[in-house]
């Protein structure tokens, strides 16, 4: 027998088949599309996820070695900071057109170049650091910062095209995780290398960009769309719209967000200083573990939140106003810990806490806000503002230290209460978020 006789159907010993064994058979099929399904969906996790820890590797490995790439170079304080800065402040401005391209062709097609040049940049960067060139350093960070824009925006648009409903949320907790992994590790894997050569982290960023490249070209299946040749005056006016219509909610979520970031490496870029002082002179690896413990708060927090807010706009709200209280309370309290190191790394831990309720959940709302054939420019107006914000953060917090540690913290307080009040006013998600 070959498994059929005359029009019926039967089973391989002769039994015919019957509707007990066709449920059974659908049932299987189905268990092992969702496991087929399952596994994918972990490649494609794993895979988009790389994107935005490269991205963090690419600012936050450097800050361990700021204060030896200041004495190497023979530069000030704020000039080493400008190497955190410029990275930010050139990814700010380009990130705008490569949101427009990846909605006008196919964000793996800005996706993959960006990561060979931010890799490539990477090399440039590390040459100017042997050769003691500053001129040379900047130039290569500026270049990485070209290619960086190209990137962790990019992936969020792409989460916003493959997923739904709550495996969309859980997929762009996931990235926010990641990229606060990254920043977790980056601090002990910076101060590891630098433990071979203090510019060894420039050189490790183009194995990273490799090892995300290849996952993003054979793990990532972008969903087909056709996309209209719009001319970019109709595009352009199209933005201006939605900006229009959703535009209080949507620029205050953006502010928000750049708020979160320039704190956030503020604040690591006054530790790292800060840890370095007498009477504590720490640095090297140990340095690294402390700098991770208020990151590793924020990753845990940023995982968490992403999977469990689903699209619930009431739940969304309610976890960004908790973030930035949060926030604004452990900063206000910090004010009085001059003299605690301890205290002070506990009230960090519990503000990036804060800052992983937040992202998230702002995450959420910005990439559901728009169709897809818009959603690469919204995505990257966002992303544009956290990088400046990361720009702006370690020169602003170098200026406020100088004058004293009460003006760093009571700065930030009020900045982050300021940002409640803001956002308490203006976001306000629909019940589900679409």
């Amino acid at each position: 027998m070959n498994g059929t006789r005359g029009r019926g159907r039967w089973l391989p010993d002769g039994r015919p088949l019957r509707g007990r064994h066709i449920s059974h058979i659908q049932h299987n099929e189905q268990n092992k599309e969702k496991s087929s399904k399952g596994g994918d969906k972990r490649k494609e996790y794993t895979a988009l996820a790389s994107v935005p820890l490269v991205l963090v590797l690419g600012n936050s490995m450097l800050v361990p070695i700021l204060p030896e790439l200041q004495s190497k170079l023979h530069i000030s304080q704020f000039q080493s900071s400008l190497v955190i800065s410029v990275f930010s402040i050139a990814a700010g401005i380009i990130i705008p057109i490569s949101g427009y391209l990846s909605d006008r062709f196919s964000r793996k097609a800005v996706l993959i170049p960006s990561l060979i040049l931010y890799g490539s940049a990477g090399i440039l960067a590390g040459m100017g650091a042997v050769w003691n060139s500053y001129t040379i350093l900047m130039s290569g960070r500026v270049l990485q910062g070209m290619g960086a824009a190209g990137t962790s925006a990019i992936a969020m648009a792409l989460v916003g095209d493959m997923y739904k409903d709550g495996t969309e949320s859980q997929a762009l907790g996931l990235i926010e995780a990641a990229n606060a992994g990254g920043k977790v590790l980056s601090p002990v894997l910076g101060s590891l290398l630098a433990l071979i050569v203090w510019y060894a982290s420039f050189f490790a960023f183009p194995v990273f960009c490799l090892l995300s490249l290849l996952a993003i070209i054979f793990l990532i299946h972008e969903p087909k769309n056709k996309r209209p040749s719009v001319p970019i005056g109709e595009y352009v006016r199209n933005i201006l719209n939605v900006l229009k219509q959703k535009g209080r909610w949507l620029l205050s979520s953006f502010f928000t967000g750049a708020v979160g970031l320039f704190i956030l490496f503020g604040v690591l870029f006054y530790l790292s200083d800060k840890l370095e002082e007498p009477p504590y002179d720490i640095d090297g690896v140990m340095k690294g573990l402390i700098l991770a413990i208020p990151l590793l708060g924020m990753v845990t927090t940023s995982f968490i939140t992403g999977s469990k807010i689903k699209k619930n706009g009431v739940v969304i709200r309610r976890l960004t106003m908790t973030g930035l209280l949060t926030m604004a309370v452990s900063e206000a309290v910090a004010i009085f810990t001059d003299e605690n190191i301890y205290l002070l790394i506990g009230l960090l831990t519990l503000g990036s806490i804060g800052t992983g309720l937040l992202l998230p959940c702002l995450n959420t709302m910005i990439t559901g806000s728009v169709e897809k054939n818009q959603r690469g420019m919204i995505t990257s107006l966002y992303n544009s503002l956290r990088f400046l914000g990361v720009a702006f953060g370690p020169p602003l917090f170098g200026w406020l230290m100088g004058i004293s540690h009460a003006a760093v913290f009571g700065t930030v307080a009020v900045l982050s209460l300021l940002t409640f009040f803001l956002a308490f006013k203006l976001i306000k998600p629909s019940a589900t978020v679409q």
